[in-house]
């Protein structure tokens, strides 16, 4: 199976799609307005509130960071959890980031498979410690215990090894990840056809390349070969965008905050048409000169979805260890 089973499943679910659909014009329209969005791919290199040393350790902290890097939104009602740390409070993802470099910062070794493998619930809470709590805490402990066992059975006990079997490729890393760790399983059945979202799977060897710029272990070939990272946010930039619209009932569940159901028929077309999407949008670029991958427009869309501009309607709400 090629990594491209992702976009060709999700074509399939797109095709068939009964409650999103995708508005082609839109994209032409967003590229063709007067003022169009600029599309800034920021360059290469460590992120905000990352640990970064230079060496393996980091490669295995953001696999780490990735095995958790999932549904920070809080229950209705409930305080968003956030991190305080270098004189700022954080929410979501770099909450986490920052939460995981602090441990890292009080000389707690969670890069390490053998710490992973016997985390208990007071020190991941000493670590995720902050305003509110986040969500799912429970799954996180489990999958990170987890992991850690597979990296001490399967990768001699280190997350480098399963970068030296992959050899460099893309594809073959989701592989080995979705493969030997079940929490980036990353997939769903629709109309008795099986899926491949492989979110964070995807979303890892992005993370690798970037913050070694492409070298040591974000040495990668081919990164063509990887699609959009669904997600809640990257269809929210595209509703407020045009690009994608869901059908007024799966409209209004979401405007009212329910849950849409994990593998459910609805979520499955917001995810399909999410990473169909951001292909198409790829495509037309290309088409006009512009050469980008999709996980660059992944980064450009999450992006403008942390301006509050693009938070006018909600995303859809759906409790998962996937994204």
């Amino acid at each position: 199976m090629s990594l491209l089973s992702v976009l060709s499943s999700c074509l399939t679910v797109v095709e068939q799609s009964q409650f999103v659909r995708i508005e082609v014009a839109a994209i032409s329209h967003l590229l063709n307005s007067n003022t169009p969005l600029e599309i800034a791919v920021p360059p290469p290199g460590p992120p905000p509130y990352h640990y970064c040393d230079g060496t393996g350790v980091t490669a295995e902290w953001i696999f780490v960071l990735d095995t958790v890097n999932h549904c920070f939104w809080p229950e209705t009602g409930s305080p968003v959890w956030t991190v305080h740390y270098g004189n700022e409070w954080l929410s979501g993802y770099w909450a986490l980031a920052a939460s995981l470099k602090r441990a890292m910062e009080e000389k707690i070794p969670i890069h390490q498979a053998k710490i992973l493998s016997m985390l208990d619930s007071q020190t991941l809470a000493h670590i995720f410690r902050g305003s509110g709590t986040i969500p799912l805490f429970q799954e996180r402990l489990t999958n990170l215990r987890q992991t850690g066992q597979v990296l001490m059975d399967r990768f001699q006990g280190s997350f480098i090894h399963v970068l030296e079997e992959a050899g460099g490729s893309p594809v073959e890393l989701v592989h080995l990840l979705v493969a030997e760790f079940a929490s980036f399983n990353d997939t769903a059945m629709y109309h008795g056809s099986k899926v491949y979202f492989f979110k964070r799977a995807q979303l890892l060897v992005h993370d690798l390349w970037t913050t070694f710029s492409g070298d040591t272990w974000g040495n990668f070939r081919d990164l063509d070969k990887l699609t959009a990272f669904a997600d809640y946010k990257l269809p929210q930039v595209l509703r407020h965008l045009g690009i994608i619209r869901y059908e007024p009932h799966l409209a209004e569940r979401i405007q009212r905050l329910e849950y849409i159901p994990q593998g459910s028929l609805q979520e499955v077309e917001i995810r399909a048409a999410t990473i169909w999407a951001v292909e198409l949008l790829r495509k037309e670029l290309s088409r006009r000169g512009q050469e980008l991958t999709s996980a660059q427009l992944d980064c450009w869309l999450w992006h403008l979805g942390q301006d509050d501009a693009y938070r006018t309607l909600p995303y859809h709400r759906t409790r998962t260890i996937f994204y």
